[in-house]
C-alpha cells in the first residue's frame, strides 16, 4: 500500500454501489470513483474556462492589440 493512503471501512453494499459507480464513471480506482461523485455533488467543473464572471467575452480586436505589446 503506498504511504499516502488509509483505509476505509464501509458496509459491503456500500462497496458493491461504489464499484458500479466505478464502472458507470469509467474510473481506473475506487479512489478516483469517489473523487468524480464528489466534484459531481460539489458542482465542479472539469474545467474552469471561463469562470471569471467579471472578464469580457474575447474579441477579435482583442487579439491584434496583443500583438502591439
Amino acid at each position: 500500500m503506498p504511504a499516502n493512503t488509509t483505509t476505509v471501512e464501509v458496509k459491503r453494499s456500500t462497496a458493491k454501489l461504489l464499484d458500479e459507480m466505478k464502472r458507470k464513471y469509467n474510473a481506473k480506482s475506487a479512489d478516483e470513483t469517489i473523487r468524480k461523485l464528489i466534484d459531481k455533488a460539489e458542482n465542479i467543473p472539469d474545467s474552469m474556462f471561463g469562470a471569471h464572471k467579471k472578464l469580457k467575452p474575447f474579441k477579435r480586436s482583442d487579439e491584434s492589440n496583443a500583438h502591439e505589446l
